[in-house]
């Protein structure tokens, strides 16, 4: 540490400012203290500091009163906010006006050091934990966060970060600017979309554009892994823990330690899973399986999902205390069909990578009908369904430029409104008049007649989008599970070629 960092430490209660005083000040930081709103204020409008360490609760108002004032004179300290156990309505409220993180009370002064040292960008002091009992390996080593860059520099790699991101919509402008406003920060980040729209990639944004840039960024798809397998997956086990545990092994927790750890499609989690979970994100600490004692984790978590979460916890597949932890700030990933204006940039960008990957040189451009094509397709499948689609038009075209038929987009014309009519013997009826009831022959066995309904709309779907069950299923908002589903009760195959991307 080139000069010493300065922390103001806001409570009201004296036996608490001096343990946090005594803690802070043998890490080697610069202090002072205030017990009130105003005495802090008072501070503040006196000098600047490192960071500002405050309780919600004051005698005279809350923390957030002083956030909110840093924030209207544009200050630029860290904020950590200490609330009262169990309040996670308080800690989100907190990230939301702009801290950089929370500890909940009790305070562990492990935990604390390291939430401290993590915001000022340096190691903490503390002894690292001991190793397990029975290992050989040491015991994981506390990652030094990298320091806050200079204006300039953050500028530059948010604007790195960004340019990964293509296209100039209105949407994605939007999704850019919380992108910038949410890297600084350590507030926990939910990224809502549908499948293929890049949830991934805003993910990677975030982690690119913010201090922990230069720490490990791992992705984990939730859904993809056994049940049986969570635990050891996300947490690690110890040699011997479990038949076929050979040797020591760190789990995704420890491997994005001092980085970001992004959780893909975390509605899919189980409820027994999704409890673990939380203890982990709260208590900042993981257990590997066959350990006697946690070691402390220091991980941004960003999650992602094309589900309603808020629906989930409704109907009691989420559990609500994981969702309020998880979605304290939400960024909306738009579907590909609420930015075709970027489809062109897009396009482009992609292209630029498949001809890399297979030596083509110059990549190939859509001409001005191939382009014009494509912006009339559904792309239920949105932007992974575009690259497929290029994929397949690169190596049909062998040419410089791609070509409407290069695409085999037989129906680009339609949108989704036709498809609810296409070959519908129904379809010619007024909306508004539905057919009589008494001039429909009533079926004698009526599950029997609604199963044989739903296959023939499968198989509409699924021969109308050349048997890809992911696209399919999208089309009539079904998961690719929920349509495999459907399909093997039903019956229904696929068509030869058939795949699910």
């Amino acid at each position: 540490m080139s000069a010493q960092q300065s922390l103001l430490v806001i409570d009201d209660e004296p036996d608490l400012l001096t343990l946090y005083e005594l803690t802070l000040l043998r890490e080697g930081y610069e202090l002072e203290t205030a017990g009130t709103v105003e005495a802090a204020l008072e501070r503040l409008q006196a000098r600047r500091f490192s960071a500002v360490i405050t309780d919600m609760k004051l005698p005279d108002g809350s923390g957030l009163d002083v956030l909110n004032w840093l924030e209207r004179q544009a200050r630029d300290e860290k904020t950590l906010v200490i609330t009262a156990f169990g309040s996670p309505e308080n800690a989100v409220e907190a990230l939301k006006a702009g801290a950089y993180d929370y500890l909940t009370k009790p305070v562990d002064l492990r935990q604390f050091r390291m939430v401290v040292a993590a915001a000022l960008g340096r190691g903490p002091r503390a002894e690292a934990p001991s190793p397990v009992r029975g290992s050989s390996k040491p015991a994981t080593p506390v990652v030094d966060i990298p320091t806050e860059p200079a204006a300039g520099e953050e500028s530059a790699a948010l604007k790195s970060a960004l340019q990964r991101l293509a296209g100039e919509s209105s949407a994605m402008r939007q999704v850019r600017a919380l992108i910038g406003k949410v890297a600084r920060s350590m507030a926990p980040v939910l990224l809502q979309g549908e499948s293929g729209t890049g949830k991934e990639l805003v993910s990677r944004a975030i982690h690119d554009a913010g201090a922990r840039a230069v720490g490990p960024f791992v992705a984990v798809n939730c859904g993809a892994i056994p049940e049986q397998l969570l635990e050891a997956e996300f947490f690690g086990y110890r040699k011997g823990a479990f038949t076929g545990a050979n040797e020591d092994r760190d789990g995704f927790f420890k491997a994005a330690h001092g980085g970001t750890l992004f959780l893909d499609e975390i509605g899919d989690l189980p409820l027994a899973m999704q409890s673990k979970l939380l203890r982990a994100i709260q208590e900042r600490s993981v257990r590997p399986i066959g350990a006697v004692s946690e070691a402390p984790v220091n991980v941004r978590i960003v999650s992602a999902t094309h589900k309603d979460l808020g629906a989930e916890v409704a109907a009691g597949r989420f559990r609500q205390d994981l969702f309020y932890r998880l979605n304290v700030i939400q960024i909306r990933v738009p579907p590909l069909r609420e930015r075709i204006e970027d489809l062109g940039a897009i396009s482009e960008r992609v292209l630029e990578r498949i001809a890399r990957d297979a030596g083509v040189s110059p990549p190939p451009r859509l001409t001005g009908e191939a382009l014009g094509q494509l912006a009339r397709y559904a792309f239920p499948g949105n932007v992974r369904e575009l690259e497929n689609l290029l994929h397949r038009a690169l190596a049909l075209s062998g040419g410089e430029t791609i070509d409407a038929e290069d695409l085999d987009l037989p129906d680009a014309a339609l949108d989704d409104s036709q498809f609810a009519t296409l070959d519908d013997p129904l379809a010619s009826l007024p909306p508004t008049q539905p057919a009589p009831l008494e001039v429909v022959q009533l079926p004698q066995d009526l599950a029997l007649f609604l199963d044989e309904v739903e296959r023939d709309i499968l198989v509409r779907a699924l021969e109308r989008h050349r048997y890809n069950r992911t696209a399919a299923g999208a089309a009539l908002g079904l998961s690719l599970r929920q349509i495999r589903y459907r399909m093997a009760r039903l019956g229904i195959t696929v068509g030869e070629g058939g795949g699910d991307s």
